[in-house]
């Protein structure tokens, strides 16, 4: 993830920038926004990741103005990168569809507010894998979770509206 711009060294400094989630988990199938908080930027390498691995996960949806898809180990979605030096910032809104996963997963990027001016690992917080989340009234034994409030309105709607 290091850009190559020669004879030019990442900020040793902390970076300004933070990656910030829509949510604190994930879901196969339900996609994540991600957006860069800090300074206008021009450059970025944006992938998501699990443990210490170095392969991009799951793939990022239609990319915003500025930017494309980078193919990534072997995987054709997965890193956004700009497709030019236009300011980008906190309204940019990056998007990535997880995969059928179990593994903790959190966003990596490399922010360039200009060509000689860049910070290497800014990273998320991490994600867990979530449950998925509904009205929770039957199991497969058919017995009721243990979500008792949504099954009491739902039957004190149907005694209001029957009587």
């Amino acid at each position: 993830m290091m850009p190559r711009h020669i004879g030019v060294q990442p900020q040793p400094s902390p970076a300004p920038y933070t990656l910030l989630t829509n949510t604190r988990t994930y879901q196969p199938g339900m996609p994540i926004t991600v957006t860069i908080s800090g300074p206008e930027y021009r450059g970025l390498l944006l992938e998501a990741r699990t443990g210490s691995g170095t392969n991009a996960l799951g793939s990022w949806q239609l990319p915003p103005p500025d930017t494309r898809f980078l193919q990534c180990t072997g995987n054709p979605r997965g890193a956004v990168t700009h497709s030019n030096t236009n300011l980008k910032g906190n309204t940019t809104v990056y998007s990535w569809m997880p995969p059928d996963s179990t593994s903790p997963i959190y966003f990596k990027a490399t922010v360039a507010q200009q060509r000689t001016v860049y910070w290497l690992n800014v990273r998320s917080d991490t994600l867990a894998r979530g449950k998925a989340e509904g009205l929770g009234l039957v199991t497969s034994a058919g017995r009721a979770k243990e979500k008792p409030l949504p099954l009491l309105l739902i039957c004190f709607l149907l005694f209001q509206l029957l009587g």
